[in-house]
């Protein structure tokens, strides 16, 4: 269809979006001489002609709701036209990409970037409820972020127009459900807090990157949207209480809009809005269910019948499978940390846990997620994790978020190191150094380093995950191997970037000397140097550091990483010592 004309006037281009039931065009307005994006209906050829009535029925409402509105965080709707016996909607162009594309590049959004969208999207929002329109289907996936820097909001296509009959059918459930307002589920009538709930659930995602209800199955979704209380928000800074007051579960105690746009705008600055924290549940609160309850049923009595308005209107890539897209669809475009929470920093060395390869908790626990996806990632941020004396040994959890392990640093007998003559040759060709030993570690692999280094076990096996150090001085030099045989992650390299985005927020001095990808022992890798200042409430040596991870996943599909870190005067030394624990590196069976 590329080159066709469309009514006489709007020539297409290329495809900018598309999904299950629906594709966007880029196109060219042979009138007046202006790039379009021009909506098609694809689904419509496709399903019975009841369901084809109204989709197009939907179709022709989208374009009626957004031309209601007029505001420039609204993308504008030119034209509505017939082709092919299909309406076809004209739109503004925008060039840039949605906010899901931007956190599924970048893993997650800045907080205070993440405010200043939320801003405008509240603006869109209040502009059109001022219309008498709902939006219905806020999410990532429809907020688009354009080259310029501007904020819209577009996908009208499940909008309630005040005044209209409805276009749904008795026990559907319309709209992306990840993003659904509990009252919606309920099968209550929507209100303009519906579309701030769905607003607060795409800010969680966007500081967080994932959805914060979004479960194995529609139906699960919608139920922990009713009956559980989001995870706390521990990447959203000053974002934080304005993210839980949007999601309280009863309408009537969220914010109004306009208190959230003064939320959002104080949040932008960086600053923690002190109004946001009338909304937080007190502990008796959340104990007692006061957030609001309920037990998930159909809207209206039926049975459920969920669309994903995303797929659609040119939503999920692909397939409209559930699960394909968890942060919403794209319409179209031109895409365990530590105990404290903001933007504050922490320094930690790599002997008080504060690397790549661990999970560290301060002495309160970690806040359970119910039924969130378990998260077996090999590094999160160390925040607020000391060493406990002169052991080495740490306070370290794993994020997890059904069971929390709870266990600390477990001191484990040195492992027995087996002689080696020096200038002898490893499995891999490597040459052993002198006064280096042979150590074959429990946890199913072998390395070698220099005689008398202590073991030790910073997390024990927990879904899939365990790590172990090696140090010589109770960690302020050390050396770190984890596996994990559930990954979350596809490749070590997308791992380190979201982790290299995290430890910039939470380190002091932060700074990257390199992250690439690479190739180790034949098999894709990832290689990530950085530097840091530790505090001399963190660690025994403050002062800066330097560390060095190299990670992989081996042909079953297991991930390992392989660390160092070290105070930055002993670097040299250090990463010399590392190429050897490379070379003598030997994978064995996980046990």
């Amino acid at each position: 269809m590329q080159g066709l004309l469309v009514a006489g006037r709007y020539r297409l281009a290329d495809i900018i979006g598309s999904g299950g039931m629906g594709r966007v065009w880029r196109a060219h307005d042979e009138v007046l001489h202006r790039a379009v994006a021009i909506k098609e209906l694809t689904a419509a050829l496709y399903v019975s002609e009841s369901d084809q009535t109204i989709l197009l029925a939907r179709t022709r409402a989208e374009a009626r709701a957004a031309a209601r509105i007029n505001h420039s965080a609204v993308v504008t709707v030119h034209d509505v036209l017939e082709h092919d016996g299909r309406p076809w909607i004209v739109m503004e162009l925008v060039e840039g990409r949605s906010l899901a594309d931007e956190v599924k590049e970048r893993g997650r959004v800045e907080p205070r970037e993440a405010a200043r969208i939320g801003l405008w999207v509240l603006r869109a929002l209040r502009a059109a409820h001022s219309a008498g329109v709902l939006h219905r289907d806020v999410k990532p996936g429809n907020v688009l972020l354009g080259q310029d820097g501007r904020v819209l909001l577009t996908d009208f296509g499940i909008a309630q127009i005040e005044g209209d009959t409805t276009i749904t059918r008795t026990g559907e459930v319309v709209g992306s459900v990840d993003y659904l307002a509990p009252e919606r589920v309920r099968g209550h009538d929507p209100g303009p807090s519906s579309d701030l709930w769905a607003l607060g659930a795409t800010l969680y995602t966007a500081v967080e990157g994932r959805s914060p209800f979004r479960r194995t199955s529609p139906l699960t979704t919608m139920q922990a949207v009713v009956e559980d209380e989001a995870g706390e928000p521990l990447s959203a800074g000053p974002l934080e209480p304005v993210i839980t007051a949007l999601l309280r579960k009863e309408p009537a105690q969220r914010p109004s809009p306009e208190e959230a746009e003064q939320m959002l705008a104080e949040a932008a600055e960086g600053r923690r809005p002190s109004a946001a924290q009338a909304y937080i549940p007190t502990r008796s609160q959340i104990a007692g269910g006061g957030g609001g309850g309920g037990t998930t049923r159909p809207a209206s009595g039926g049975s459920y019948q969920t669309y994903q308005e995303g797929a659609a209107y040119g939503g999920a890539r692909g397939s409209d499978a559930y699960g394909a897209d968890p942060y919403g669809a794209n319409s179209y475009g031109g895409t365990a940390r530590g105990g404290s929470h903001g933007d504050s920093r922490s320094g930690s060395p790599g002997g008080s846990m504060n690397s790549p390869t661990a999970v560290a908790s301060a002495s309160a626990a970690v806040p359970a997620q119910p039924g969130r996806r378990r998260l077996r990632t090999l590094v999160l941020v160390v925040a607020l994790a000391a060493l406990l004396g002169g052991g080495g040994a740490v306070a370290l959890q794993k994020w997890n978020s059904r069971q929390q392990d709870g266990s600390g640093s477990v001191a484990s007998p040195a492992t027995s190191g087996t002689s080696s003559p020096a200038g002898a040759t490893t499995a891999s060709g490597g040459t052993i150094p002198a006064g280096w030993q042979q150590y074959d570690d429990p946890a199913g692999f072998t390395l070698y380093l220099p005689a008398g280094w202590k073991r030790s076990v910073s997390i024990k096996k927990t879904a899939g995950l365990e790590q172990i150090d090696y140090s010589p001085d109770g960690g302020t030099h050390l050396v770190r191997v984890a596996v994990d045989t559930s990954p979350d992650y596809n490749n070590a390299y997308d791992h380190m970037r979201n982790l290299e985005w995290q430890l910039g927020q939470r380190l002091v001095d932060y700074r990257t000397v390199s992250l690439k990808k690479g190739v180790y022992r034949d098999l894709p890798s990832s290689r990530w140097e950085y530097t840091w200042t530790a505090l001399p409430k963190d660690a025994k040596v403050p002062g800066p550091y330097r560390a060095l991870d190299v990670a992989y996943f081996n042909r079953d599909g297991v991930e390992y990483a392989i660390y160092t870190a070290a105070p930055a005067d002993d670097w040299a030394t250090t990463r010399k010592q590392f190429t050897s624990v490379l070379q003598g590196w030997r994978e064995g069976r996980v046990k």
